[in-house]
């Protein structure tokens, strides 16, 4: 693939470059990696990073009521109809890697780069799209803004969401220089869409083990969060004997500790407990409330469902082995998503070499997918770790990278040659 896409080393740091500009944007000392939370400092300084090198490529650059960022490469008519879209996200996970999502939107702009050398002119318009709150580390649910756009998720329901901080998504995108008013399901901008395809760092070792820089999207697997609260009774940890607690921390983490052979029982699940929060959270205080955010996929939506069956099961008799109560509540669920076949049969006509990997990984892509022909390319990862400070991309695979969407531009989505 490496012979078929670049030639010579004159553009072999488009992506590398664009990604140093940024590099030092929202480091997180604490926790290693970058934390760059929806409309923190940070993801509104890579914001206008990308707003900054669009205008620079002469793209016409837009943000919807929704918050979503659109940079068009027009046609000579100005016609935005069937638009061609790439793109991805710069959000993060808290200490997360510096390639999952600024790389699809550094490739992106790195493939009109390319095609703007190779003398190209849209016939269709192509736009590159950047999308709010993908990863979901503030508010909860992951591809909040794709969700919003597509009406996946209710906007009273959106608007509603609180951070950490008690801060609303609602009075958040206010701050954003949004109109919480005006937002929601848009259909005639997911009409203007007539195909969208979206690279990003593969998020495992698929690549890797096959010696391959780049991979062609299949599917999503099916994947959810649900948040359990257990409920106790708060105290004093030094006044209260260790018979007379009510204490919900205990439960819970019993639970977490059950969760792993669970999910085990069931070939190809995954269950994980990545965040946790005692209430009131003093050192000295017996918490009143725990609450455990709860993820797990599977490729089949049944096994899915019967996983997080037999988790809340267990929660129930561990709460009331210690007196407490526990409640499930989902919040949010995205079933298994296949992409496009016949957009996925002609990305594998123009990258033949390319292996055809599914994903644990949730994309926006997937959530467009139930509106518009979408697919998805993955850039090697050598480490084979992702939402973690070890996350990596080889320069030459980051170029590669962008070379192979442009290439698929070219021969599959209908930029044609330079007048």
């Amino acid at each position: 693939m490496t012979s078929n896409l670049i030639e010579g080393n004159q553009r072999t740091d488009r992506v590398t470059s664009l990604l140093s500009a940024i590099a030092d944007v929202g480091r997180d000392s604490a926790r290693g990696g970058y934390s760059r939370p929806v409309y923190s400092t940070a993801e509104l300084d890579l914001r206008s990073w990308f707003i900054a090198e669009a205008i620079a490529r002469g793209l016409d650059v837009e943000t919807d009521r929704n918050g979503i960022m659109w940079a068009w490469w027009d046609t000579p008519s100005g016609d935005r109809s069937g638009a061609v879209v790439t793109g991805s996200h710069l959000d993060s996970v808290p200490g997360g890697g510096a390639f999952d999502g600024p790389l699809g939107v550094a490739s992106a702009l790195a493939a009109v780069d390319v095609l703007r050398a190779q003398g190209r002119q849209p016939d269709r318009a192509l736009a590159i799209a950047v999308f709010p709150e993908e990863e979901g580390s503030r508010y909860g649910i992951a591809c909040l803004g794709s969700r919003i756009l597509t009406g996946a998720i209710s906007l009273d329901k959106a608007l509603a969401l609180t951070d950490e901080d008690g801060n609303t998504f609602a009075e958040q995108s206010a701050a954003a220089g949004l109109d919480p008013r005006h937002m929601g399901p848009d259909p005639e901008r997911l009409a203007q869409i007539g195909a969208f395809v979206e690279l990003h760092v593969e998020q495992g070792r698929g690549l890797i083990d096959l010696g391959q820089a780049v991979a062609i999207g299949s599917s999503i697997l099916g994947h959810g969060r649900w948040r359990l609260s257990f409920t106790g009774q708060g105290n004093h940890a030094g006044t209260t004997l260790m018979q007379d607690r009510r204490d919900p921390l205990v439960a819970a983490g019993a639970l977490i500790g059950q969760i792993p052979s669970v999910a085990r029982a069931h070939d190809g699940a995954r269950a994980t407990v990545g965040r946790l929060q005692p209430i009131p959270g003093g050192t000295n205080v017996i918490a009143s409330r725990v609450d455990v955010w709860l993820d797990v996929r599977h490729p089949d939506d049944a096994v899915t469902a019967q996983v997080v069956a037999e988790i809340s099961q267990r929660a129930d008799e561990l709460a009331r082995e210690q007196g407490c109560a526990v409640s499930v509540r989902e919040e949010s669920l995205s079933p298994t998503v296949s992409f496009d076949a016949g957009l996925r049969r002609r990305l594998e006509v123009t990258l033949p070499d390319a292996p055809v990997l599914d994903t644990g990984a949730g994309h926006d892509a997937g959530i467009l997918a139930s509106h518009v022909p979408t697919a998805m390319l993955f850039v090697r990862n050598p480490t084979g770790v992702s939402h973690a400070h070890e996350e990596h991309v080889e320069d030459a695979d980051a170029e590669i990278g962008a070379e192979a969407l442009a290439a698929v531009l070219v021969s599959d989505l209908g930029l044609g040659p330079g007048s």
